[in-house]
């Protein structure tokens, strides 16, 4: 049965996100706010951890995990940026958008995409996001909380909980954080290509 933290939206108790965080070094599949929506969240080395959030989501060996960041020095460590890249970066971060960039030899090889090499990475603008981040010193393993059959994400973390109590080991309440998924862009030498136009100003990136 997962447990149920209700966390404050913008002073994080942090007796509760130490908790959170042990769950997920335990090797546990957590709910979590960001400023697009709801995700899912494990550590980034628990292959155990991935497949169940794989089985939850529905979704096959091809689905594409992201890595959220606590910053750009941390994006770099997984990821090969150019000068071009990183003043992008800069300028967007920290904000609603997944940026797909090569990835570097410290991602694990199933996070990569099987062909191409590259990874997809994010820095949140959440209060509570950075707060699990900073905890956990490392990124988190993350995948937009849309379960089978719906179109759009949880949003309630009420519903989140009894519809996933026996899935996840925790459920972290901090309020509703929208509807919309993140706006996914590829970065390459520091040209722009706009995947998917979600939460967020695309402008930057536009042809």
């Amino acid at each position: 049965m997962a447990q149920f933290f209700q966390i404050h939206p913008a002073n994080p108790q942090p007796r509760l996100i130490k908790r959170a965080v042990d769950i997920v070094r335990a090797g546990g599949v957590i709910a979590y706010p960001t400023d697009s929506s709801y995700a899912l969240g494990c550590h980034i080395g628990d292959k155990e951890a991935m497949e169940r959030i794989r089985h939850i989501r529905q979704v096959d060996k091809n689905h594409n995990f992201t890595l959220v960041c606590r910053d750009l020095s941390e994006v770099a460590q997984y990821a090969r940026v150019s000068n071009a890249d990183y003043r992008l970066l800069r300028a967007n971060t920290p904000g609603p958008f997944t940026f797909i960039l090569p990835a570097t030899r410290e991602v694990p090889r199933r996070l990569q995409h099987p062909k191409r090499k590259t990874i997809g990475l994010r820095i949140p603008e959440h209060v509570i996001a950075h707060a699990l981040l900073a905890e956990l010193n490392e990124p988190l393993m993350s995948s937009t909380l849309i379960l089978p059959g719906d179109d759009l994400p949880l949003s309630d973390p009420e519903e989140i909980r009894a519809r996933l109590e026996h899935e996840v080991e925790l459920v972290i309440d901090g309020g509703f954080c929208g509807l919309d998924a993140t706006t996914v862009v590829e970065l390459e030498n520091g040209i722009p290509k706009l995947l998917r136009q979600g939460k967020g100003d695309s402008s930057w990136f536009a042809a």
